[in-house]
Protein backbone atom coordinates (compact mmCIF):
# COMPACT_ATOMS: atom_id res chain seq x y z
CA UNK A 1 0.00 0.00 0.00
CA UNK A 2 1.09 3.92 -0.93
CA UNK A 3 -0.65 6.99 -0.10
CA UNK A 4 -0.58 10.10 -3.08
CA UNK A 5 -1.32 13.18 -1.66
CA UNK A 6 -2.10 15.79 -3.80
CA UNK A 7 -2.33 19.72 -2.82
CA UNK A 8 -5.75 20.21 -1.54
CA UNK A 9 -5.19 19.06 2.04
CA UNK A 10 -1.99 18.01 2.44
CA UNK A 11 -2.17 18.47 6.57
CA UNK A 12 -4.87 15.43 6.45
CA UNK A 13 -2.91 13.35 3.75
CA UNK A 14 -0.36 13.47 6.54
CA UNK A 15 -2.25 12.61 9.35
CA UNK A 16 -3.87 9.40 7.33
CA UNK A 17 -0.01 8.69 6.90
CA UNK A 18 0.92 8.61 10.71
CA UNK A 19 -2.45 6.76 11.46
CA UNK A 20 -1.28 4.03 8.94
CA UNK A 21 2.19 3.94 10.25
CA UNK A 22 2.85 5.17 6.43
CA UNK A 23 5.02 7.74 4.51
CA UNK A 24 3.43 9.59 1.32
CA UNK A 25 5.08 8.75 -1.61
CA UNK A 26 7.48 11.39 -3.14
CA UNK A 27 5.53 13.30 -6.22
CA UNK A 28 6.08 16.55 -7.80
CA UNK A 29 2.60 17.30 -8.12
CA UNK A 30 2.71 21.24 -9.81
CA UNK A 31 1.75 23.83 -12.32
CA UNK A 32 3.08 25.12 -15.55
CA UNK A 33 3.71 28.58 -15.89
CA UNK A 34 0.32 28.46 -17.84
CA UNK A 35 -0.99 26.89 -14.82
CA UNK A 36 -1.47 23.86 -16.49
CA UNK A 37 -1.17 20.70 -14.32
CA UNK A 38 1.61 18.54 -14.31
CA UNK A 39 2.38 15.16 -11.99
CA UNK A 40 5.28 13.14 -11.70
CA UNK A 41 5.24 10.38 -9.72
CA UNK A 42 9.16 9.77 -8.15
CA UNK A 43 9.41 6.34 -7.07
CA UNK A 44 8.29 2.99 -8.29
CA UNK A 45 4.37 2.17 -8.22
CA UNK A 46 4.02 -1.00 -10.49
CA UNK A 47 1.69 -3.62 -8.77
CA UNK A 48 1.34 -1.38 -5.44
CA UNK A 49 -2.20 -0.45 -4.29
CA UNK A 50 -2.30 3.06 -4.15
CA UNK A 51 -4.43 5.69 -2.55
CA UNK A 52 -4.92 8.71 -4.10
CA UNK A 53 -6.04 11.53 -1.43
CA UNK A 54 -7.15 14.93 -2.65
CA UNK A 55 -10.43 17.06 -1.62
CA UNK A 56 -12.03 18.70 -4.41
CA UNK A 57 -12.78 21.91 -2.77
CA UNK A 58 -12.49 25.21 -3.74
CA UNK A 59 -10.81 26.07 -6.28
CA UNK A 60 -12.70 22.86 -7.00
CA UNK A 61 -11.77 23.03 -11.10
CA UNK A 62 -7.95 22.87 -10.20
CA UNK A 63 -8.26 20.46 -7.58
CA UNK A 64 -10.15 18.18 -9.45
CA UNK A 65 -7.80 18.31 -12.43
CA UNK A 66 -5.20 17.35 -10.03
CA UNK A 67 -6.82 14.14 -8.96
CA UNK A 68 -7.66 13.19 -12.48
CA UNK A 69 -4.03 13.88 -13.49
CA UNK A 70 -2.60 12.02 -10.90
CA UNK A 71 -5.10 9.20 -11.87
CA UNK A 72 -3.68 8.74 -15.12
CA UNK A 73 -0.11 9.17 -14.34
CA UNK A 74 -0.57 5.76 -11.83
CA UNK A 75 -2.37 4.15 -13.83
CA UNK A 76 0.38 4.64 -16.56
CA UNK A 77 2.84 3.80 -14.02
CA UNK A 78 1.32 -0.14 -14.02
CA UNK A 79 -0.11 0.76 -10.23
CA UNK A 80 -2.22 -2.34 -9.59
CA UNK A 81 -5.44 -0.91 -8.23
CA UNK A 82 -5.88 2.96 -7.20
CA UNK A 83 -8.31 4.38 -4.90
CA UNK A 84 -9.59 8.05 -5.10
CA UNK A 85 -9.59 8.90 -1.37
CA UNK A 86 -11.94 11.77 -1.74
CA UNK A 87 -13.14 13.45 1.67
CA UNK A 88 -14.87 16.39 0.27
CA UNK A 89 -16.61 15.19 -2.81
CA UNK A 90 -16.95 18.53 -4.93
CA UNK A 91 -20.07 19.23 -7.27
CA UNK A 92 -22.29 16.69 -5.14
CA UNK A 93 -25.03 19.45 -5.26
CA UNK A 94 -25.50 19.25 -8.87
CA UNK A 95 -26.75 15.33 -8.38
CA UNK A 96 -29.84 16.30 -10.47
CA UNK A 97 -31.52 18.45 -13.43
CA UNK A 98 -32.69 21.30 -11.41
CA UNK A 99 -34.13 22.79 -14.60
CA UNK A 100 -34.52 22.39 -18.31
CA UNK A 101 -31.20 22.50 -20.20
CA UNK A 102 -28.93 21.89 -17.15
CA UNK A 103 -26.02 19.40 -16.56
CA UNK A 104 -25.72 16.70 -14.13
CA UNK A 105 -22.13 17.70 -12.91
CA UNK A 106 -21.67 15.01 -10.12
CA UNK A 107 -21.95 12.35 -12.39
CA UNK A 108 -19.90 13.80 -14.77
CA UNK A 109 -17.30 14.31 -12.41
CA UNK A 110 -17.54 10.48 -11.33
CA UNK A 111 -17.17 9.94 -15.28
CA UNK A 112 -14.09 11.35 -15.25
CA UNK A 113 -12.32 10.26 -12.25
CA UNK A 114 -13.67 6.44 -13.40
CA UNK A 115 -11.58 7.20 -17.00
CA UNK A 116 -9.02 8.92 -15.57
CA UNK A 117 -8.05 5.29 -13.81
CA UNK A 118 -9.69 5.14 -10.16
CA UNK A 119 -10.44 1.66 -9.76
CA UNK A 120 -12.77 2.38 -6.57
CA UNK A 121 -13.40 5.64 -4.39
CA UNK A 122 -13.67 6.23 -0.74
CA UNK A 123 -15.51 9.71 0.33
CA UNK A 124 -17.44 10.93 3.11
CA UNK A 125 -20.78 11.84 4.14
CA UNK A 126 -22.01 12.85 0.56
CA UNK A 127 -24.59 15.50 -0.06
CA UNK A 128 -26.59 12.97 -1.35
CA UNK A 129 -26.36 9.43 -1.67
CA UNK A 130 -27.38 8.32 -4.78
CA UNK A 131 -24.53 9.74 -6.47
CA UNK A 132 -22.65 6.45 -5.48
CA UNK A 133 -24.66 4.86 -8.12
CA UNK A 134 -23.40 7.20 -10.45
CA UNK A 135 -20.14 5.80 -10.30
CA UNK A 136 -19.80 2.20 -12.32
CA UNK A 137 -16.86 1.05 -9.40
CA UNK A 138 -16.98 0.11 -5.77
CA UNK A 139 -17.82 3.45 -3.67
CA UNK A 140 -17.76 3.52 -0.04
CA UNK A 141 -19.22 6.83 1.92
CA UNK A 142 -18.20 7.20 5.28
CA UNK A 143 -19.75 9.08 7.40
CA UNK A 144 -18.48 11.90 10.11
CA UNK A 145 -21.25 11.22 12.41
CA UNK A 146 -19.27 8.56 14.55
CA UNK A 147 -16.38 11.77 15.54
CA UNK A 148 -19.18 14.16 15.79
CA UNK A 149 -20.87 11.71 18.45
CA UNK A 150 -17.94 11.80 20.70
CA UNK A 151 -16.91 15.28 20.52
CA UNK A 152 -20.78 16.21 21.69
CA UNK A 153 -20.42 13.34 24.86
CA UNK A 154 -17.02 15.06 25.85
CA UNK A 155 -18.58 18.36 25.77
CA UNK A 156 -21.79 17.80 26.83
CA UNK A 157 -22.41 15.18 29.14
CA UNK A 158 -24.92 14.96 30.74
CA UNK A 159 -26.49 18.12 29.64
CA UNK A 160 -30.37 18.24 28.13
CA UNK A 161 -29.81 18.36 24.48
CA UNK A 162 -31.47 18.55 20.98
CA UNK A 163 -30.23 17.08 17.82
CA UNK A 164 -31.48 19.57 14.98
CA UNK A 165 -31.91 19.31 11.42
CA UNK A 166 -31.90 22.59 9.51
CA UNK A 167 -34.03 21.40 6.81
CA UNK A 168 -35.85 18.08 5.93
CA UNK A 169 -33.44 16.56 3.58
CA UNK A 170 -31.13 16.10 7.09
CA UNK A 171 -33.33 14.48 8.91
CA UNK A 172 -31.76 11.03 8.34
CA UNK A 173 -28.45 12.25 9.78
CA UNK A 174 -29.69 13.81 12.08
CA UNK A 175 -31.97 11.50 13.65
CA UNK A 176 -28.93 8.10 12.99
CA UNK A 177 -27.05 10.74 15.18
CA UNK A 178 -29.82 11.85 18.04
CA UNK A 179 -30.17 7.98 18.12
CA UNK A 180 -27.20 6.99 19.16
CA UNK A 181 -27.03 9.91 22.14
CA UNK A 182 -30.54 8.89 22.96
CA UNK A 183 -31.43 12.48 22.61
CA UNK A 184 -34.80 14.32 21.21
CA UNK A 185 -35.00 15.33 17.33
CA UNK A 186 -35.96 18.17 15.72
CA UNK A 187 -36.95 19.93 12.63
CA UNK A 188 -36.52 23.19 10.74
CA UNK A 189 -38.86 23.61 8.27
CA UNK A 190 -37.38 26.09 5.81
CA UNK A 191 -38.00 28.10 2.60
CA UNK A 192 -35.23 28.88 0.13
CA UNK A 193 -36.40 32.45 -1.92
CA UNK A 194 -32.81 32.08 -4.03
CA UNK A 195 -28.91 30.39 -3.88
CA UNK A 196 -26.84 30.95 -1.26
CA UNK A 197 -30.03 32.49 1.38
CA UNK A 198 -32.85 30.98 3.49
CA UNK A 199 -35.59 31.98 5.51
CA UNK A 200 -36.99 30.06 8.46
CA UNK A 201 -40.16 29.46 8.53
CA UNK A 202 -41.18 26.86 11.44
CA UNK A 203 -39.69 24.55 14.35
CA UNK A 204 -40.74 21.33 14.61
CA UNK A 205 -40.22 20.00 18.00
CA UNK A 206 -39.57 20.39 21.55
CA UNK A 207 -36.49 22.78 22.13
CA UNK A 208 -36.96 25.43 24.65
CA UNK A 209 -34.34 25.20 27.40
CA UNK A 210 -32.15 22.47 25.60
CA UNK A 211 -29.12 22.77 24.41
CA UNK A 212 -29.45 22.37 20.43
CA UNK A 213 -26.97 20.86 18.47
CA UNK A 214 -27.97 21.68 14.28
CA UNK A 215 -26.31 18.72 12.26
CA UNK A 216 -25.64 19.39 8.16
CA UNK A 217 -23.20 17.90 5.77
CA UNK A 218 -22.00 21.05 3.80
CA UNK A 219 -21.98 24.74 5.49
CA UNK A 220 -21.52 27.12 2.39
CA UNK A 221 -22.55 30.95 2.79
CA UNK A 222 -23.96 29.88 6.60
CA UNK A 223 -27.06 31.66 5.89
CA UNK A 224 -29.07 28.79 6.56
CA UNK A 225 -27.14 27.82 9.83
CA UNK A 226 -27.22 31.22 10.99
CA UNK A 227 -30.67 31.78 10.47
CA UNK A 228 -32.05 28.42 12.31
CA UNK A 229 -29.52 29.39 15.31
CA UNK A 230 -31.21 32.71 15.60
CA UNK A 231 -34.82 31.00 15.15
CA UNK A 232 -33.65 28.21 17.88
CA UNK A 233 -32.77 30.83 20.11
CA UNK A 234 -36.04 33.11 19.69
CA UNK A 235 -38.20 30.17 20.93
CA UNK A 236 -36.28 29.50 23.80
CA UNK A 237 -33.30 27.11 23.62
CA UNK A 238 -30.17 27.58 25.96
CA UNK A 239 -27.69 27.15 23.45
CA UNK A 240 -26.71 26.35 19.96
CA UNK A 241 -24.23 24.46 18.17
CA UNK A 242 -23.86 23.09 14.48
CA UNK A 243 -21.83 20.04 13.41
CA UNK A 244 -21.33 19.60 10.09
CA UNK A 245 -19.06 17.90 7.84
CA UNK A 246 -17.96 20.30 5.19
CA UNK A 247 -16.76 23.21 6.63
CA UNK A 248 -16.91 24.90 2.49
CA UNK A 249 -17.30 28.53 3.95
CA UNK A 250 -17.23 30.46 1.38
CA UNK A 251 -17.60 34.55 0.85
CA UNK A 252 -18.53 36.04 3.86
CA UNK A 253 -19.34 33.09 5.90
CA UNK A 254 -16.64 33.11 8.26
CA UNK A 255 -17.70 37.08 9.41
CA UNK A 256 -21.45 36.13 9.21
CA UNK A 257 -21.24 33.04 11.81
CA UNK A 258 -18.47 34.96 14.04
CA UNK A 259 -21.15 37.22 14.67
CA UNK A 260 -24.17 34.83 14.83
CA UNK A 261 -25.89 33.18 17.97
CA UNK A 262 -24.03 29.64 17.38
CA UNK A 263 -21.82 29.11 20.23
CA UNK A 264 -19.54 26.79 18.07
CA UNK A 265 -19.24 25.58 14.71
CA UNK A 266 -17.98 22.30 14.89
CA UNK A 267 -16.65 20.94 11.07
CA UNK A 268 -14.18 18.28 10.10
CA UNK A 269 -10.98 18.32 8.60
CA UNK A 270 -12.48 17.20 5.19
CA UNK A 271 -11.82 20.77 3.75
CA UNK A 272 -8.22 22.49 4.55
CA UNK A 273 -8.95 25.11 7.02
CA UNK A 274 -7.77 28.74 5.93
CA UNK A 275 -5.74 31.44 8.03
CA UNK A 276 -9.68 32.92 8.56
CA UNK A 277 -11.54 30.24 10.32
CA UNK A 278 -8.34 29.58 12.31
CA UNK A 279 -8.42 32.45 13.71
CA UNK A 280 -12.18 32.89 14.45
CA UNK A 281 -13.28 31.86 18.02
CA UNK A 282 -16.56 29.70 17.24
CA UNK A 283 -15.17 27.96 14.31
CA UNK A 284 -13.07 24.76 15.11
CA UNK A 285 -12.13 21.50 13.25
CA UNK A 286 -11.72 17.86 14.27
CA UNK A 287 -9.93 15.11 12.46
CA UNK A 288 -11.73 12.64 10.42
CA UNK A 289 -7.77 10.87 9.89
CA UNK A 290 -8.59 7.82 12.30
CA UNK A 291 -11.92 7.17 10.11
CA UNK A 292 -10.07 7.86 6.90
CA UNK A 293 -7.30 6.07 7.64
CA UNK A 294 -9.03 2.74 9.17
CA UNK A 295 -11.13 2.49 5.95
CA UNK A 296 -8.11 2.85 4.15
CA UNK A 297 -6.40 -0.15 6.17
CA UNK A 298 -9.53 -2.21 5.17
CA UNK A 299 -10.31 -1.58 1.84
CA UNK A 300 -6.58 -2.91 1.62
CA UNK A 301 -6.60 -6.20 3.62
CA UNK A 302 -9.66 -6.67 2.31
CA UNK A 303 -12.00 -6.19 5.21
CA UNK A 304 -15.40 -4.81 5.41
CA UNK A 305 -15.52 -1.28 5.60
CA UNK A 306 -19.42 -0.90 6.60
CA UNK A 307 -18.65 -2.33 9.76
CA UNK A 308 -17.22 0.59 11.05
CA UNK A 309 -20.48 2.29 11.09
CA UNK A 310 -22.30 -0.44 12.60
Amino acid sequence: MKILACNSNKPLAESISKTLNSKLIKADVKRFSDMEVFVEVQENVRGEDMFVIQSTSYPANDNLMELLVSLDALRRASARRITAVIPYYGYARQDRKSGPRTPISAKLVANLITKAGADRVLTMDLHAGQIQGFFDIPTDNLFAAPVFIKDIKERYHNKPVVIVSPDVGGVVRARAIARRLNANLAIIDKRREQAGSSEVMNIIGDVANYHCILVDDIVDSGGTLCNAAQALIDVGATSVDAYVTHGVLSGSAVSRINNSPLDMLVTTDSIKATEAVKVTSNIRQISIAPIIGEAIRRVHTEQSVSSLFE
